[in-house]
């Protein structure tokens, strides 16, 4: 049985793909392992959204092709992103590389291990989770309709592409008979979700199925779309104790100018009673937002009203991008371009004010009753890593909880006291 190790690079929808891939590969009669110094075939799924991560995919690239150095009878396939957008490039300049393929091309990498077509339409059927197994995401559309100026995804992923409500819901279901406990939709344009296969958006009645499924405890839901956000999911979230109260809805910039250039389809106008409505309606909810810093034409007036949108709005969950200049993005071809130093100062000065706002929030918990789901157990520190419904994996805060691994069982909810704080972690005992 031929041995494949999997690396997977960039975000969680690419997480998904190589979830779909391993059992794809498994069910043909082909070993995932984990160490790619036994593996014979080592297959990168590459990221190629923006400088940072193509660099990091590159270096991958050349660490597996070490790999290969020491032992010529291995082979390095690239897939995903970075293979998509620069397919020729990649085999001119690193001809070392045995296979390129794109992104979603599973029937492909089959075929270049050697084994004969293999129907790829059901891949959820057979996908294998490689995240904790009381977490899984659930992909629910590829591709983005929207032509903001900063990005390549649809250059690279196509167009909105929604999955249909009856393979989602069978994914859930089986996602649940595994043990997963916490269900986290994702897509590159979660809004949009059902206009291309049913005419009008279907997010909601969406989630409100999934909720319907047994041993789906917490369902998260990320990346909103700002100007076609369904008020009737604030309704919901009231209505159902199992959607949690969590909104990521990455707005980019408050700047109309600079909402222009990005061609984002908002105002600030737009966005303040955006926001100003979902807090209305929820006081305790959780909004997660990102922001892209040194854009082209950003002016010190265009940070300088930023800056103060965020100090005004205290928002619970912030992330920063120092902007990318993509080839065969609108903003590419824009003049005004931001020195990159001064953009790095601007994201400095935006993250230190928030790291301050959220230890003022964290520092709030002291002395409250918080639900927890547990993530982890360190036996070096007897410490349990957990997370609120506040956070979501990998990208939010930790609950950090002394105890000893008989104490609580990795997956289960437990309430906890809060009694000490900092910016990004919060401390509890066990009740």
């Amino acid at each position: 049985m031929k041995k494949i190790h999997i690396t997977t690079l960039g975000c969680s929808k690419n997480t998904v793909d190589s979830e779909w891939l391993t059992g794809y590969l498994e069910t043909n009669q082909f070993e995932v392992i984990d160490n790619p110094k036994e593996a014979e075939v080592l297959i990168l799924n590459t990221c190629g959204f923006i400088k940072d991560a193509k660099e990091e995919s590159i270096q991958a690239i050349f660490e597996a092709l070490e790999l290969k150095k020491n032992d010529p009878s291995k082979k390095v396939f690239v897939a995903g992103c970075l293979s998509e957008r620069y397919r020729d490039e990649i085999e001119q300049e690193i001809p070392e590389v045995d296979a390129i393929f794109g992104t979603e091309d599973y029937v492909n990498i089959l075929k270049a291990l050697g084994k004969g077509h293999s129907a790829a339409e059901n891949l959820h059927r057979t996908r294998k989770l490689s995240t904790p197994s009381h977490i899984a995401y659930l992909k629910i559309s590829e591709g983005c309709d929207h032509t903001c100026s900063f990005c390549a995804i649809p250059e690279i992923r196509g167009g909105h592409r929604s999955r249909s409500r009856e393979s989602l819901l069978e994914e859930a279901k089986l996602l649940s008979d595994k043990g997963v406990k916490e269900l986290i939709l994702i897509s590159q344009d979660t809004t949009s979700y059902g206009n291309d296969i049913y005419g009008r958006q279907e997010i909601v009645p969406l989630i409100r199925a999934l909720s319907e499924i047994d041993g789906i405890e917490w369902i998260r839901v990320l990346y909103w779309y700002p100007t076609s956000f369904p008020l009737d999911f604030l309704t919901l979230i009231k209505e159902n104790s199992k959607i949690l109260p969590y909104i990521d809805i990455p707005l980019q910039h408050i700047s109309n100018n600079i909402l222009r250039l990005m061609r984002r389809g908002d105002t600030k106008n737009s966005i303040y009673r955006l926001i100003d409505t979902m807090r209305s309606r929820i006081p305790e909810l959780t909004i997660r937002t990102t922001f892209i810093l040194g854009h082209p034409g950003e002016t010190d007036k265009d940070f300088d009203e930023l800056y103060k949108f965020i100090k005004d709005f205290q928002f619970d969950r912030l992330g920063t991008f120092i902007y990318s200049d993509e080839e065969q993005t609108k903003s590419y071809t824009l003049t005004n371009k931001v020195v990159r130093d001064v953009a790095i100062e601007r994201q400095n000065l935006i993250m230190e004010m928030q790291q301050g706002i959220s230890l003022k929030k964290n520092m709030a918990k002291i002395g409250l009753t918080d639900l927890v789901i547990i993530d982890d157990f360190n036996p070096s520190t007897n410490i349990f890593v957990a997370r609120s419904m506040r956070d979501a994996p990998e990208i939010d805060n930790e609950v950090l909880i002394n105890g000893k691994i008989n104490d609580l069982a990795i997956g289960t909810f437990t309430k906890v006291k809060i009694y000490d704080a900092t910016e990004y972690e919060l401390y509890g005992n066990i009740l």
